[in-house]
């Protein structure tokens, strides 16, 4: 890419296929006039420009290193009394056919989206395709434990921003922010994902083991005891020895504390407690793990009868946030009706947060935390939100909190769910990378399993991926067996987390079978080698020779796909083994396949005899 200067003094940033033109500068949200112009160049690859606004003097930095070029941008010389709640660059966008419109947690999605349509935002990056040929050039910052970053395109306009929120500093100044093309598309993510890893605060903790296991939510939901509770462990006990399967956690989902806040207090349910429970579990061989939503307090928690100051405020009207609300017969299984968010630069309510996590770890013994609805923390900046203690930005707000939890639980395992993605890195062993999964195939499947496609670049390089429980019975569920069987072979062949919520001991052989396969999978990963393509059908592949691939239809349609091998990144011819109608096929070139709506087909290739697992 080369950078080169308008007669006006702008700048663009000019790449083989897409252009990005005209860069001006943003602050609070809106472009602003420039009065001035100074351009510093000390050589081709390193510039400098800087533009006098009515908001002070804002600068850019621009320095290219290979095929990259990192920016920074600031402000000084601010006018008194001058509130900064986010600053930006904004670039004319030519040559791209679509963007990634990335989301913030785990259930806000990712999807490819047509340029000049409306108004979207994502986060933290963004990756533009050509309309004409191949390849993409990716915008995306170095480091998230700092500021939030968004990417919103308005017709042909990407507008960049960086929320400050107010932060007290004594320098306004930017993250990095990387700008290459690759001739990839996944893996054009991946050599992002590399480099905010490099740039990380603490090094990325991927799981020396996959996190396998088991979960109480899809089975039992908030109707957990002990009793159940012991029942179902001796069943997944049984099944796991006899069968040799490698499962590592046994993990209690939300119904044993009264409301969410009160994460000391139990549940009649469990009148032992649960520190006996974990221990139950732990002599059963696995690591026992318990839920819990950091920054969720409902209306009706002891925890907001006695601390009402401990839950941010509006700031305009002085009332507690209210970020969900129960008022039908639907509470959560609980009697609040609002939930609210924990004030975490409130001190005695971080130092609540401390205590509860020490206590989890030490006294109870809990060795799996899976922290829920993360992004409540992050969510609200000073502009809307009254804080305790002013003068830090959202994210450093979070990143103290999620700091304080890695130094509680140690070596314990950490999952996050809801969870500010990029900011996690070096915390979190594994990250929930999309939306809750059901017993029924639900209307927003295709766009969720898309957005598990578009975060697996980050699988094994940022964090686990973990796309949620797999459905393995095969009573009470709405779901056809051929549903069942591709969403369960989606989510293996990933090869991130991978956890159930069933009963092992009521699965016939044929869903074992599957279950063991799958566990054997964990420890690897797959690529998408189509992404980006216009197609509904989701194509993953493992390994090279033998190799796996699994063609996922899961639009309302019957599609007809032909594959060449070496477009999936696959040597040609092979010979391969049809596992669903379980038929071996000739050394080929291409994959035709037939798929019905919801329907997945995997195949092995190589020189495989009928295979029994993943590569």
């Amino acid at each position: 890419m080369r950078l080169t200067l308008n007669p006006d003094q702008t700048f663009n940033l000019l790449g083989s296929s897409i252009k990005l033109l005209r860069a001006r500068p943003l602050v609070n949200g809106a472009l602003v006039e420039r009065v001035a112009t100074r351009v510093e160049q000390n050589d081709p690859n390193h510039w400098r420009v800087r533009y006098r606004t009515p908001h002070g003097s804002f600068w850019v930095q621009a320095l290219q290193e290979g095929p990259v070029w990192r920016l920074r941008y600031g402000l000084e010389e601010l006018p008194q009394h001058f509130t900064l709640d986010a600053l930006g660059l904004c670039f004319e966008v030519e040559g791209a056919q679509k963007y990634l419109r990335q989301g913030y947690h785990s259930w806000d999605g990712a999807a490819y989206v047509a340029l000049g349509g409306a108004p979207q935002t994502g986060y933290a990056l963004t990756q533009l395709l050509p309309a004409l040929g191949t390849g993409s050039l990716v915008l995306g910052f170095e480091r998230h434990d700092r500021f939030q970053h968004t990417f919103t395109f308005a017709g042909p306009t990407l507008c960049i921003q960086t929320l400050w929120d107010r932060k007290k500093a004594g320098r306004i100044e930017s993250e990095t922010l990387l700008v290459f093309e690759h001739a990839g598309v996944e893996e054009a993510l991946r050599e992002w994902a590399r480099r905010v890893a490099q740039a990380a605060p603490f090094p990325p903790r991927i799981p020396a083991q996959p996190i396998t296991g088991w979960c109480s939510w899809y089975h039992l939901y908030a109707a957990i005891s002990e009793q159940n509770i012991l029942e179902h462990l001796r069943g997944v006990e049984a099944v796991a020895r006899r069968e040799h399967l490698p499962m590592q956690v046994f993990q209690l989902d939300d119904g044993f504390t009264p409301e969410m806040g009160d994460w000391l207090l139990v549940k009649p349910q469990f009148p032992r407690g649960l520190k006996p429970v974990l221990e139950e579990i732990r002599a059963a061989g696995f690591r026992p793990g318990l839920w819990i939503a950091p920054f969720t307090v409902g209306n009706r928690s002891q925890l907001y009868r006695q601390h009402p100051d401990w839950v941010l405020r509006e700031r305009e009207t002085g009332q507690p946030l209210v970020q969900m609300r129960f008022y039908g017969e639907f509470r959560w299984h609980k009697r609040s009706e609002e939930y609210y968010i924990l004030d975490a630069t409130h001190p005695e309510a971080f130092e609540y947060l401390r205590r509860v996590f020490r206590t989890w770890r030490h006294d109870w013994g809990c060795e799996y935390f899976k922290t829920d609805f993360m992004f409540w923390g992050a969510e609200y900046g000073p502009d809307r939100a009254a804080y305790h203690t002013p003068g830090l930005s959202r994210m450093e707000v979070w990143h103290r909190v999620a700091r304080m939890i890695r130094e509680e639980i140690g070596e314990a395992l950490w999952m996050g769910c809801g969870m500010p993605l990029w900011a996690s890195v070096g915390l979190v062993e594994g990250n929930r990378t999309g939306r809750d999964v059901g017993a029924e195939w639900l209307p927003d499947a295709l766009e969720r399993l898309h957005g598990l496609a578009l975060r697996n670049f980050a699988n094994h390089l940022l964090w686990e991926a973990d796309p949620d429980c797999v459905l393995l019975r095969e009573r009470f569920h709405h779901l056809r067996p051929d549903e069942q069987t591709a969403l369960a072979l989606f989510a293996g062949m990933m090869g991130g987390a991978l956890l159930t919520s069933d009963a092992l001991e009521e699965l016939s052989p044929e869903r074992l079978a599957l279950w063991r396969m799958l566990l054997n999978a964990a420890a690897g990963s797959c690529r998408f080698p189509l992404l980006g393509r216009e197609d509904q059908v989701l194509v993953q592949v493992r390994g090279q020779r033998p190799a796996a691939v699994l063609a996922f239809n899961p639009s309302q349609e019957t599609v007809q796909r032909t594959y060449d091998l070496l477009e999936l990144g696959l040597p040609a011819p092979l010979p391969g083994y049809h596992w669903h109608r379980q038929e071996f096929l000739p050394p080929q070139k291409q994959l035709s396949l037939h798929l019905a709506p919801h329907e997945g087909a995997l195949i092995f290739l190589g020189d495989p005899p009928i295979p029994t697992q993943l590569p």
